[in-house]
């Protein structure tokens, strides 16, 4: 069983867990001036990379809360796990490719 690293909780089974998609997604400055097209975008699209990967997971049978990791969708491995609205220790594949 794959065990993931709760920032409150500490291991758990991954089952106790819901993943929320990609991670440190900025809102549009002004939702207001985008178009039908720029606004599906903004919810819909999202990066898919081979590697490393931040996103954001939901603790639902455990304390309830969201937080960040880092995975490594090759491999499945769990890198880092940390609070919601704070930065990861080591970048991802997506962050030196931008």
């Amino acid at each position: 069983m794959l065990l993931i690293a709760c920032p409150c909780c500490g291991n758990r089974p991954e089952t106790e867990f819901r993943c929320g998609g990609q991670a440190h997604v900025a809102r549009p400055a002004d939702p207001a001036a985008l178009d039908d097209a720029a606004w599906a975008e903004h919810l819909f699209v999202r990066a898919n990379p081979r590697g490393v990967h931040a996103e954001r997971w939901n603790h639902a049978h455990g304390c309830g809360r969201w937080f960040n990791a880092l995975r490594d969708t090759v491999s499945d491995r769990f890198l880092e796990t940390y609070p919601a609205g704070a930065a990861p220790s080591r970048s991802t594949d997506t962050e030196a490719r931008a």
